[in-house]
């Protein structure tokens, strides 16, 4: 890290007491154009947003499923992943749009490890110039497979090394009443869902969604990495993601319906008029990924059933079922997540099968 400057003349005494060091990050413009997205994944991210926007406005009568690890800490692991899903993917997309979850950044209730942008090697090292690059590549990697992705957005400034490449994006429950957080949702060129408080409180969802959608003008950086007053014009792709809360899970038909009536009251348009998506792990299921796959099963059959109100479903999965702690590569198991306990790869993909014969039998009923 380099040093913070001492010249009076630069640092004033009162300025940064404890900021131990400043590293210069590299200009989004010169990491894009080192990894630069080409018109085949160009296209590809271009299609999926509409896609994913007539989903969420009921257009298109398919299910979203955003599936994948609860966070990427493994490049390998997720590329594999990434091939596995995309054979399903082809196999159900009739019913389902699928896309990879393929979060980078982890927000922590107190600390822990970041993500692969903060910390790439596990090790505390906090490498954020391999980090960025690696995280871009993971992304153009999920990519060629011919995989959309999604995203949870923690801060206005990496999204501007990433951004061009996300289908989808989130803000999470602990960020959904930051007004940072819906300033940077109202320039995002992707649809974002808002994620209910923690204590279970979809109303600030709501609100985000709102706010996001309409004009801002705030604090950012612009491709040459240099400070800037971001002007957007909003984002009316916005909506709302159940995901329980401490007080319980609100995935069921009665949460979902009273969830819709906020949302219609409040006068929040677009996507979420028509319906919304539900997060099966976190609250709803309270991070028990044997609880998850029970509530993508329920869920599945109430929209056999007819039930119209969820668009979209979440799931935290993985090539292996659990979590283990963050350390070395070397000494992790292959395919197992080191933050949320994750269901594993085979029965992720019974579950998408699942789900699409749902739609399917829902689309005839």
């Amino acid at each position: 890290m380099t040093p913070l400057p001492s010249s009076p003349e630069i640092l004033a005494p009162t300025s940064d007491s404890r900021v131990r060091a400043l590293e210069p990050l590299p200009a989004p413009a010169d990491v894009l154009a080192e990894l630069p997205l080409d018109t085949r994944y160009g296209d590809l991210v271009d299609t999926s947003r509409r896609e994913v926007r007539d989903v969420l406005t009921g257009t298109d009568d398919r299910l979203l499923a955003v599936v994948g690890p609860c966070s990427v800490h493994d490049p390998a692991a997720a590329l594999d992943y990434a091939g596995r899903l995309a054979k399903t993917a082809r196999e159900l997309a009739d019913d389902l749009l699928i896309v990879m979850r393929v979060y980078f950044e982890k927000p922590r209730t107190t600390v822990g490890w970041k993500g692969l942008i903060n910390d790439p090697h596990l090790d505390g090292s906090h490498d954020v110039h391999h980090g960025l690059r690696l995280a871009r590549e993971v992304l153009l990697g999920v990519l060629d497979a011919e995989m959309p992705t999604a995203c949870e957005f923690l801060e206005p400034t990496s999204p501007q090394y990433i951004a061009d490449a996300v289908t989808w994006g989130a803000i999470g429950a602990r960020n959904v009443e930051s007004q940072v957080h819906r300033q940077l949702a109202s320039g995002l060129s992707m649809p974002v869902g808002f994620k209910n408080a923690t204590d279970g409180n979809v109303q600030v969802a709501v609100d985000g969604a709102i706010t996001a959608a309409s004009p801002h003008t705030f604090f950012g950086v612009d491709p040459a990495g240099r400070a800037a007053a971001v002007e957007t014009s909003g984002n009316p792709d916005c909506h709302i993601i159940l995901r329980g809360g401490r007080g319980g899970p609100n995935y069921r038909r009665d949460d979902v319906a009273a969830a819709l009536e906020v949302a219609r009251r409040s006068g929040l348009g677009g996507a979420v008029g028509h319906g919304l998506v539900v997060d099966a792990s976190h609250g709803n299921s309270g991070k028990d990924h044997l609880r998850q796959a029970e509530v993508v099963t329920e869920i599945a059959a109430r929209l056999a059933d007819g039930e119209q109100g969820i668009t979209g479903l979440m799931m935290e999965s993985f090539l292996e079922a659990g979590a283990q702690k963050p350390g070395p590569l070397d000494t992790l198991t292959y395919g197992r997540s080191v933050t949320d306990k994750c269901m594993d790869w085979t029965t992720t993909d019974n579950l998408l099968h699942t789900l699409a014969q749902a739609v399917r039998t829902r689309r005839t009923a």
